[in-house]
């Protein structure tokens, strides 16, 4: 009697709610914390990162620290060092997805792959929608809401919430990858490629076509269109900081290139990574060639075109390039096509130098197996990338166009000194609890332990429906 009072208490534990409060209580390894978005045993991946974040410190504080006369410096590197910016970390996210996908697939169940995919990605989108309201309450919305919708005013200077929520700005752009990347892996190669191509080279010019029939809407004697507000509000949004077209094109592209790696990865000998880090140089090198000779051309400001002016805001920083009178001799005649970020050129461009970088990384990395302090101090920083991509906001405004360059460069190290060092002490004596990374592998455990529990509730009720199941078809027989 006792042994089956004991089972059926087992069984009511297994039909019970998961107990998420005791589960939250569970430390999280701090390997995890690390490793939540990146390929495990590949340091290359993490050093790219880790490289690029120290560039995105440095061209957030050189937009604001840099005192007035040199401020031009900040216009110069910003369009030469975007090889480091959000097109590198939307491609090495693209490529993680697919690595972690592959490596969980057989071993963990379809649904509880999918689902933590899913809330690490909505969970940084919800995060860039944050962004996106502040922008907005601080008038920095480039896409004003159509006046002919709401009363008098005619116009506002940003859209009313919720759809102030909605922007392609760099961390909500990551989320839609992860996201994206895992629903492309029921497309085959080729097709992805092909999708990576079609939108690469139509892309810009589809935008293009529905940003200025939205902007003919701000005429009063135009009527509203909704649908080509709608597209324009997809694919441009009102905070157009990256878009939706061309930028998918690295999402698509990337993942293919996510396959091989982790085909080379499961092999797991020298001869492959070789291989792997050729495959990437070589079509590194022709994605980078094609794109420089594609985009030659120089571009200039029009003033008599705004339009392209928050198209193809790199542009503009000819202006600022040329308002540097140290050597007043020196101009910028304009700016080549492939540095003009979300032109065809710059889109071939930028997948050209991701690749190179992960290349050069891996053969140093991973098969020369090169090692020292400064190596593994960038690997810790790609670690945690997400968080110091955030934290770096709240010294942004320390200081204001006060700094010239010899200033400018000690004052910019020692913060990324220091948010690195916070990193370090957060994760090592308070394990990272709170931390964005944290946050992510709480939202995933989360996650993987309701599914967990819906799965043994699933199967302990078909047991108990299973007899009286068996008894109904029996009898209908007879």
């Amino acid at each position: 009697m006792f042994e089956n009072n004991a089972k059926d208490l087992e069984k009511r534990k297994d039909t019970e709610s998961p107990d998420i409060f005791n589960y939250l209580r569970e430390e999280i390894p701090i390997e995890d914390l690390k490793d939540y978005a990146s390929p495990k045993r590949l340091k290359s991946i993490d050093f790219v990162k880790g490289f690029a974040i120290i560039f995105i410190i440095f061209s957030h504080t050189s937009a604001e620290w840099f005192s007035e006369e040199w401020a031009f410096l900040h216009c110069v590197l910003f369009p030469i060092l975007d090889i480091l910016g959000p097109a590198l970390f939307i491609f090495l996210s693209a490529l993680s997805v697919i690595f972690s996908v592959k490596l969980k697939q057989g071993i963990l169940p379809e649904m509880v792959i999918r689902n933590r995919i899913l809330s690490r990605g909505l969970s940084i989108m919800l995060i860039g929608a944050l962004f996106n309201m502040l922008y907005s309450y601080t008038g920095e919305y480039l896409m004003p809401f159509p006046y002919n919708i709401l009363p008098s005013p005619h116009w506002i200077a940003s859209n009313p919430f919720p759809l102030n929520l909605w922007g392609w700005n760099i961390l909500f752009f990551l989320g839609f990858t992860q996201i994206l990347s895992y629903l492309s892996l029921k497309l085959d190669k080729k097709t992805r490629i092909f999708l990576g191509l079609l939108v690469i080279f139509f892309g810009p010019a589809i935008r293009e076509i529905i940003y200025y029939a939205n902007l003919e809407m701000y005429s009063p004697f135009n009527e509203f269109d909704f649908v080509v507000y709608f597209l324009n509000f997809i694919i441009s949004s009102p905070i157009p900081q990256l878009t939706l077209l061309p930028w998918i094109s690295i999402i698509f592209i990337s993942t293919v290139f996510g396959e091989y790696l982790y085909n080379s990865m499961m092999k797991g000998t020298k001869q492959e990574l070789i291989y792997l880090s050729r495959v990437f140089l070589i079509w590194g090198s022709i994605f980078l060639i094609v794109g420089i000779i594609v985009g030659f051309r120089l571009h200039i400001p029009n003033l008599f075109d705004p339009g392209k002016s928050t198209l193809y805001t790199f542009i503009d920083l000819v202006l600022c390039a040329n308002e540097q009178y140290i050597v007043p001799e020196i101009r910028m005649a304009g700016m080549p096509e492939f540095m003009v970020r979300g032109m065809t050129s710059n889109m071939l461009y930028l997948i050209g130098w991701s690749l190179l970088l992960v290349a050069i990384s891996l053969h140093f990395l991973d098969i020369k197996e090169k090692k020292n302090t400064f190596t593994e101090m960038l690997v810790f920083y790609g670690k945690v990338s997400l968080s110091l991509f955030l934290f770096v906001f709240a010294f942004d405004f320390l200081f204001y166009e006060i700094f010239p360059i010899w200033f400018f460069l000690p004052a910019t190290f020692g913060i990324t000194g220091l948010l690195g060092f916070l990193m370090y002490i957060w994760l090592k004596y308070f394990r990272g609890v709170g931390s964005p990374e944290w946050i992510m592998v709480e939202i995933s455990r989360v996650t993987q332990k309701t599914e967990e529990s819906i799965k043994k509730t699933e199967e302990t009720i078909k047991e108990k429906i299973k007899p009286k199941m068996d008894e109904t078809e029996i009898s209908s027989k007879s």
